[in-house]
């Protein structure tokens, strides 16, 4: 089969030929077997840096954002990490583990960092990085206030483009803290473009673009457009500055940046003892502005500056007009190239730099560093349409292609880089790292030391990564990445990470804290998708990430079953405040909660962890008796749901034919939490086909199962029918319902006047807007209603809400479910799709829907709007706009309008994977969603033509 990259050509075809509208020359040929397959100049590059250690990798856009607002930089107790280090300061004060900057890129190791700062002439500061407000002054909580696009990317970041839109006017920045800030909870956040500044088009489209001639050669144009009526001025400023690393303990050697010249152009050059000596070249001759990458400790905390030069430097001399603030000498360790434009009203104006490994005066008999500048630009833009045109091939309509480019283009711009190293950051904050109970962050993770370029759930927002963000990412990126994808996982699960105990870290914030363990899931996918798509089957990736996985799910089975009954209490498990209490902290009057989404999870854990076991047994028998005693584990946590101990409540609510938390109080009665929520969904997830082949291939698991069910007649009772499926033929469904009750949580999830919304499966069913759940215990009264958009409640802070948007992540997990569930039940089961329509479907044609109304949250409607845009006008109605696509964190649950963090490309990203799922090229790999299900078990002709036509393609 033809990876994710290249297009393979069959003897049949045209001997040489390329896809519909491809251009050759961006490809090269390669034959193997008959088979001639055009790989393109990404792909190709991409192979160079996995398999040959070519560096393309080492410059991406790993700067942050945002660098301020992580408990990294909170050097004031490690408490109060968003008023820690403001907006304001991070002008003036040096950061200590990272950096950030607007539209920018640095090396693998943020060594030397290169980003856009700009000045409308009117603002009180340099625009380096983007504005937002913290937890605290937003009323929901953190967000960006800011108009920018990731339009563009490719794996080895040998072409990014970047939109940023900037007022002409003076920014807001005052007025919206206090307009947000005089909000409540039940009013709508106040953003950029409510304030009016961009009326009558008075402000510049700046974008940037990143293109390498080489792996260590990068050429920068920013190209500015002025959408106003009146001509305006805009200084425009490349920033090139080193990372600081070396006034801490034990620190780096200074290095050293100095003003120069090159081919009759401005230049800047390095030196560092690591990276050699480099130059940033102008194209043309313009001021030079250097000053040191130190803190203005004048400013900071009123006392004496340990260098005459600071950070702020450029800021003040282009601002404030203070020219003795830059070093006349021209050397230090921030630089800045300033051009001075003039825009034309409609026109454009662009600054063309170079960064690069090569003296400029080498050049010189070549034209100098900009003699190929257009060239190489050029064909990087053709290699990168291209490359694109393999990935989102098949199907798809233009617009599913934008938005699928965007979004993973989105993800791609979203790798950063992080640092922390927990045992230095505690010694910092005067604790021995030995001693516990100190009550600072993450005191129990001393070992944790990360370096690394890391998949991040949004640059502003959140630049620090999350560990079940992180699985769907890799998901994604699997796609257009799939050694990045690899990599992920891997680092996720190394000693570095991975605690001792076996415990995955959650995020920044509370690495102790609990989410979903989605991780194997993620490996069997990422796995199964390069051996569909390649033909390659990496054992040892598979093999190094079950021994690992085996010691999270260890941890899972000693630290969250509190009884030992194989039910779990997983705590808040990412879902912020979606039920009646904080699942974290100690609950009113004692007790604990056993979880149905938990246990769900970990229901779905043992089906991956069993997949990967009998994969690795075709080549290891001993990997059998481990299959073996993770198909008892699942069939225990299936018991344990449905019987828990004499008398007690169980997680399924025969009644209402729905899976609720239940809270087990002291006294040892129980209370059945009935919500009707994702949490009594996720049971649904936890479903997955083992193929037919398996009692074939390894008859003594058949048998095993057998033994086990006649041995425990309990666990059999507790699992109708499951005797009878291991005596029958094709393949085994493992899930935590029989038929009737898959039926009845169908009806309920398919309901529009419950979970199935326009866009997709709702956080709670909407029946709670007229019929909240109201739980009086101990005399205080407990509510939970449906809020579409925004919660009214406090319970997680900021703007954590899960009581009623549609959220990316679960709706996967519910397709992936339904795949999976039509691989075992095929065409003869049918439901009511939507419940009450009396339109039946199959559970492909439910699977498809749901992704539909997903995917349509991004297209244009019939009436040329996007529902993610809501009711902003600008957004929907400009052609400047309207094509420019935000991957919120959630959304509305009835309209589709995004909320939340503006650019969460991390699990919103996996959008991409749904026009591909059913209408792309490589639809026949991603149907393994189905989890195992036999290769040949694709989807008939009746529920889906194009699905066949394609594998029938590929």
């Amino acid at each position: 089969m033809a990876s994710a990259h290249a297009w393979t050509l069959v003897p049949a075809a045209i001997p040489g030929s390329t896809p519909a509208g491809l251009d050759c020359d961006h490809f090269t040929t390669h034959r193997a077997n008959g088979v001639v397959t055009m790989v393109s100049a990404e792909r190709r590059r991409v192979d160079e840096a996995d398999k040959d250690g070519i560096t393309w990798r080492r410059w991406g856009p790993y700067l942050s954002e945002r660098q301020w607002g992580t408990v990294r930089e909170d050097y004031g107790g490690g408490h109060d990490t968003w008023s820690s280090f403001t907006h304001e300061q991070a002008g003036y004060r040096a950061y200590r583990w990272g950096e950030d900057g607007l539209a920018g890129i640095s090396d693998d190791k943020q060594r030397l960092c290169l980003a856009l700062a700009l000045w409308n002439g009117r603002d009180p500061v340099l625009k380096e990085r983007l504005f937002g407000l913290t937890n605290s002054e937003g009323n929901h909580g953190e967000d960006v206030k800011e108009c920018y696009f990731y339009t563009d990317a490719m794996p080895t970041s040998s072409y990014l483009s970047m939109l940023y839109k900037y007022p002409q006017a003076e920014f807001p920045y005052d007025d919206l803290v206090a307009v947000n800030g005089a909000r409540g909870k039940l009013d709508p956040e106040y953003e950029l473009l409510d304030t009016g500044i961009f009326d009558d088009g008075r402000y510049f489209d700046v974008e940037v673009e990143y293109a390498k001639a080489g792996p260590e050669d990068i050429l920068m144009l920013v190209s500015v457009r002025n959408n106003g009526p009146d001509d305006a001025v805009l200084h425009v400023l490349p920033t090139l500055w080193f990372r600081h690393t070396w006034s801490w303990a034990g620190g780096d050697k200074r290095p050293a940046l100095s003003a120069a010249s090159a081919a009759g152009g401005s230049a800047v050059r390095v030196e560092h003892g690591e990276l050699g000596t480099r130059w940033l070249c102008a194209d043309g001759a313009v001021p030079v502005l250097v000053t040191e990458n130190e803190t203005n400790n004048e400013r900071a905390f009123g006392t004496a500056n340990d260098a005459p030069y600071a950070k702020d430097g450029i800021d003040r001399a282009v601002v404030h007009g203070d020219a003795a603030a830059v070093n006349p000498d021209g050397t230090g360790t921030k630089a800045a190239l300033h051009y001075v434009l003039t825009v034309p009203a409609g026109g454009t104006a662009t600054v063309r730099v170079r960064l690069t490994d090569t003296d400029p005066a080498a050049t010189a008999d070549a034209g100098g560093p900009f003699a190929d500048f257009d060239q190489v630009m050029t064909a990087r833009r053709a290699e990168a349409a291209e490359f694109w045109g393999t990935v989102l091939a098949g199907h798809l309509s233009e617009d599913e292609r934008l938005v699928c480019r965007q979004a993973l283009a989105g993800m791609l711009w979203s790798k950063q880089y992080y640092a922390l190293d927990v045992e230095r950051w505690l010694a910092e904050h005067g604790v021995n790292p030995l001693d516990g109970g100190t009550g600072l962050r993450n005191e129990d993770w001393r070992h944790l030391v990360a370096e690394d370029i890391i998949s991040m759930p949004d640059k502003w927002e959140y630049p620090w990564f999350a560990a079940w963000d992180l699985a769907f990412h890799t998901v994604a990126l699997a796609v257009v990445d799939l050694p990045f994808a690899k990599q992920q996982l891997e680092l996720l699960l190394s000693r570095r990470y991975l605690h001792p105990n076996g415990q995955l870290p959650a995020y920044e914030w509370n690495f102790s804290d609990v989410n979903p363990p989605v991780h194997a899931w993620a490996v069997w996918f990422v796995y199964q998708l390069e051996k569909a798509t390649t033909g390659a089957a990496d054992r040892a990736f598979l093999e190094g990430a079950f021994q690992k996985l085996a010691r999270n799910f260890g941890w899972w089975l000693n630290r969250k079953d509190m009884d030992n009954r194989s039910i779990f209490q997983g705590g808040f498990l990412g879902l912020d405040n979606i039920g009646v209490f904080d699942r974290s902290a100690p609950l009113p009057g004692g007790g604990h909660i056993d979880q149905a989404d938990g246990t769900a999870w970990m229901a779905l854990f043992c089906e991956n962890m069993v997949q990967m076991a009998a994969e690795l047994a075709t080549e290891n028998p001993a990997y059998l008796e481990q299959t073996q005693s993770l198909i008892e584990e699942f069939a225990w946590i299936v018991a344990a749901t449905n019987q828990v101990g004499a008398g007690a409540t169980g997680l399924w609510d025969e009644e209402d034919g729905f899976f609720y938390d239940v809270l087990r109080r002291p006294d040892g009665s129980s209370v059945p939490l009935k919500v009707r929520s994702v949490v009594g969904l996720m049971p649904l997830a936890a479903a997955t086909v083992i193929g037919a082949s398996v009692r074939e291939e390894y008859p003594e698991l058949i048998k095993g199962a057998a033994e086990f069910f006649a041995r425990h007649p309990a666990v059999t009772a507790a699992m109708p029918g499951r005797t009878e499926q291991m005596a029958a033929t094709g393949p085994v469904l493992l899930a935590m319902f029989d038929e009737n009750r898959l039926r009845r949580i169908l009806a309920r999830m398919l309901d529009e006047q419950e979970f199935l919304g326009p866009h997709g499966i709702r956080a709670i069913s909407r029946h709670h807007a007229a019929h909240p759940y109201v739980l009086n215990l101990d005399g205080q009264e407990y509510r939970v209603g449906y809020l579409p958009a925004e919660s009214d409640t406090g319970m997680f802070g900021g703007n954590s809400n899960w009581r009623g948007p549609v959220w990316f992540p679960i709706n996967v997990m519910l397709v992936r479910a339904l795949m999976n569930l039509y691989g075992y039940f095929g065409d003869s089961f049918t439901v009511e799709c939507p419940t009450g329509s009396g339109r039946q479907c199959n559970l492909y044609e439910v699977a498809r829907e749901l992704g539909d109304r997903l995917t349509g949250t991004f297209l244009r409607d019939p009436a040329g709007r996007r529902p993610v845009h809501g009711g902003q006008p600008i957004l929907q109605d400009d052609p400047h706009w309207r094509d420019l696509i935000l991957f919120y964190e959630y959304f509305h649950g009835d309209n589709g309008a995004g909320i939340g963090a503006s650019h969460q490309t991390g699990w919103t990203g996996t959008v991409a994977l749904l026009p591909l799922l059913f209408r792309g090229v490589h639809a026949s790999a991603l149907v393994n969603w189905r989890g195992g299900a036999p290769v040949g078990a694709v989807p008939s002709q009746r529920a889906s033509a194009d699905v066949a036509e394609h594998a029938a393609e590929v």
